[in-house]
């Protein structure tokens, strides 16, 4: 995961920006945001936490490595572009539920 937001950082610094949070070291948002895993992506725009459906059921952060680049590129231009128009739930452009995965 650390090399997909480094390689495409220099891609979305017009949109987007990337802080890294060591969360034992700021504990406030833990338990309401329930931050546990090793990494956690969550969007926020003008203050706003933006929620994005990924299919998984939890719509407020992305919890798993992701690998491939340009689908990390679209979620983020998909929630500036939603959180632009207001909106504080986007819809992710792929599906991410496990339902039809063999």
């Amino acid at each position: 995961m650390d090399e997909v937001l480094a390689s495409v950082a220099e891609t979305i610094k017009n949109f987007a920006v990337m802080y890294l949070v060591d969360i034992t070291e700021v504990p406030d948002f833990n338990t309401m945001y329930e931050l546990y895993d090793p990494s956690t992506i969550m969007f926020f725009f003008r203050n706003k936490h933006i929620m994005i459906d990924l299919g998984t059921g939890n719509n407020n952060k992305i919890n798993w490595a992701m690998k491939d680049k340009q689908e990390f590129i679209d979620i983020v231009e998909t929630v500036y572009r939603g959180a632009r128009k207001g909106r504080g739930l986007v819809i992710a452009p792929k599906d991410y539920s496990t339902k039809y995965r063999y």
